[in-house]
């Protein structure tokens, strides 16, 4: 049975000594399987969270946008839904999916958020 690693950025960015934006650090799953990544926007609500994947030696690629009011996801070039989708659980939790997992997902997601209160972007 063939494995995907998807990997999620660690980096935590702190604006204004307030906000932290917070995901876990490695998934594996296998091929067929859903994979579900979680990133929490800290003190940041009603904003959107941005996803992004990278993989080794590319640039990041945009995934997805996905506000907590709207009903839908905005989609990058390539992505789409049913493969990509993302749902909350509140206004500052959020997870971006990966249906039916191939190792072509095998990358470094982020997760990328705007500070309203500092004017500034942060990322995960």
């Amino acid at each position: 049975m063939l494995s995907v690693f998807i990997i999620l950025f660690i980096t935590l960015s702190c604006v204004s000594g307030v906000t932290v934006v917070t995901q876990s650090p490695l998934i594996t799953v296998n091929k067929g399987q859903t994979a579900t990544l979680v990133c929490n926007l800290g003190t940041v609500t009603g904003s959107a969270a941005r996803w992004y994947k990278q993989t080794p030696g590319g640039v990041p690629q945009f995934v997805l946008y996905f506000n907590h009011s709207y009903s839908s996801p905005t989609y990058g070039s390539g992505f789409s839904a049913p493969k990509f989708t993302s749902t909350h659980s509140s206004q500052s939790d959020y997870s971006l999916i990966i249906n039916n997992v191939d190792v072509g997902d095998s990358a470094v997601y982020y997760c990328h958020t705007w500070d309203n209160s500092a004017k500034e972007y942060i990322s995960q």
